[in-house]
């Protein structure tokens, strides 16, 4: 197993390679929130997470330290579960 690497804001990846190796959550402005009611555990969010950040499950979760905060997750659920909110520091 490889050793995350935390970045600071604004920082550059010169390198190919996976995300998995650094902790990038923290560039967000917005996080999606699911709905555990309104999830229907289609796995559309998974499916179309960029980052792979959504964790299936009952319920799915988001992993904050991978997600960018890009809405793509709250833009494909069918059932509007997820929500786009505020980041708070």
């Amino acid at each position: 197993m490889t050793e995350k690497k935390k970045l600071k804001l604004g920082a550059v990846i010169t390198e190919p390679g996976s995300t998995e190796k650094y902790e990038t959550g923290g560039w967000r402005s917005q996080r999606p929130v699911i709905d555990v009611e309104k999830c229907k555990l289609c796995g559309q969010c998974w499916m179309y997470c960029p980052d792979v950040a959504i964790i299936k499950g009952k319920p799915y979760k988001i992993d904050y330290k991978y997600c960018k905060g890009c809405g793509i997750c709250a833009h494909e659920c069918p059932f509007k579960a997820i929500k786009m909110v505020e980041e708070k520091k």
